[in-house]
Parts: C-alpha cells; structure tokens; sequence
C-alpha cells in the first residue's frame, strides 16, 4: 500500500481545514479542491486521476452518483468514492452506495476521523492484492454495507438515532473480524466508540436502546426469522452480542455460499 495517496473533495478548504491546516500532510494525503459542479468534477477526475473522491450528494449540473456512474462507465481505472451528505436518509445511503459509492457520510463530522475512516477503506482495498482486484474488493465491501444496512431496516431499527450507526458499523467489524464478538465489552464498543469520539458506556447503551426500538415497532414475522428462538424460549429480546452475533454469523454464512 503506497503512502501517500491524492485526494479530490468538494468541500471549501478553509472549512475543511479550519480544524488542522497542516491534516492532510499528517494523513499522508495530497489534496485538490473542486467547485460543487458534477461536471467539473469529472473534469477533474479524468485530469488528475485522485484516488480518493470525496464529494457532496448534491452538486449543480451532475450529482453525486451520476459523476459515480460516468466514471465507472467511461474510465479505465474508478477511484474510491466517498459521499457526503446533509440528510441522513437510508433511501439516499442506498442509491449512494449501490452506484458504487464505498460509503456515504453524513454532516457534521469530523475531518480527521473522515480520513482515518478513508485510509481504513483504503487499506481493506490493498490487504489481499494476490487473490482480488481492488475493483472486486470494493464491490464486496459496498455490498455488504448495503446488505447490513438493508437487515436493520427490515428488523426495524430506525436510521436516526446513534445506536443505528453503531449496530451496523459493529455488524460491519464483526462480519470481517469474527473473533471480536469475543471482546464486545474490551474491544467492539471501543473501537466504535473512538470512531465517533463517544465513549464505550454512551456505544452499549444507544445500541441497546436502538435493540428495544425495533422490538417495540419492527414487524414480528422479520424478527422470527432472524430471532426466533430469543422471542419463543421467553426472553425476549437479544442482549447487544447476541443482535450483533447473529447477524454476523448470517452474513458471513450468506457470503460462504455465495463465494
């Protein structure tokens, strides 16, 4: 995985920057900045050919996932595509990430943490060169954001409360590192916790609030099937490791038969 890598955003570089001018160097990042124009952003993308696009969903001209599809139907290489947006609409993160966003970020938030979450991205990109094209690795991970994001959903879980981001990032962590389900307590709820600087404490509680919303309003027949013997046997709901473990292990049964 090379060092440096060239990044093309969207946003104004003062007000990205304003928290840490000197960001990007730290990061290992070269940095241009566009106008909000989708077409300029093609433009730009087929000029200087950055690794990382970090653009708004909404942009005068092309937005954010025409500039998406252009790129990935008319370039030889695509690089990474991150969207940001000021809505946090499931029906947007779907569209975002289906035409081949990696993953869809909603304002406010932090750049530093942004980046970090990019180089994470990029990282799980480079780990298995010898047996996936990059190309292949994104799609992988795209879908399977889209497949957990669809599950919570489906069970109920509304997207805007704070213990629907941590479920589906825990889901996301758990799915890839199996054996973290082991230390939900030392290292799932930390590790989630320092990506949306919070505390562990603040991550168990909103999830398991975001577990008894979904009980309380999501529909019986969906809960069974992936549930069914926490509703049959009396105890009700699943405690936060058994949620986040069985759709998991779902996932990752799903992937092994489709691999």
């Amino acid at each position: 995985m090379k060092n440096n890598f060239k990044i093309l955003i969207t946003e104004d570089k003062d007000e990205f920057c304003r928290e840490e001018p000197e960001l990007f160097a730290k990061q290992g990042f070269e940095a241009e900045f566009c106008t909000k124009d989708g077409a300029k952003v093609i433009e730009k993308i087929k000029e200087w050919k950055p690794d990382i696009v970090l653009m708004d969903m909404f942009m005068t001209n092309i937005d954010a996932v025409g500039v998406i599809r252009h790129i990935r139907s008319h370039a030889d290489e695509s690089p990474v595509f991150v969207t940001i947006s000021s809505f946090d609409s499931p029906v947007l993160e779907h569209e975002a990430l289906s035409a081949g966003a990696a993953y869809y970020v909603i304002k406010p938030y932090h750049a530093g943490n942004l980046l970090d979450r990019i180089k994470d991205l990029l990282t799980f990109c480079s780990d298995e060169p010898k047996k996936h094209p990059v190309g292949e690795i994104l799609t992988l991970d795209r879908d399977l954001e889209i497949t957990v994001t669809d599950i919570l959903h489906q069970i109920g879980v509304p997207a805007h409360i704070k213990g629907y981001h941590y479920l589906r990032d825990s889901i996301l962590m758990c799915v890839r590192h199996p054996e973290i389900i082991n230390a939900v307590t030392k290292e799932l709820y930390p590790a989630v916790a320092n990506k949306y600087e919070t505390t562990p404490s603040r991550v168990e509680r909103a999830i398991r609030h975001a577990i008894e919303v979904a009980w309380d309003r999501g529909d019986v027949e969906i809960l069974n099937s992936y549930f069914g013997y926490t509703i049959h046997n009396g105890r009700g709901k699943p405690t936060n490791s058994e949620f986040v473990a069985m759709i998991s292990d779902r996932m990752r049964l799903h992937n092994k038969r489709s691999a």
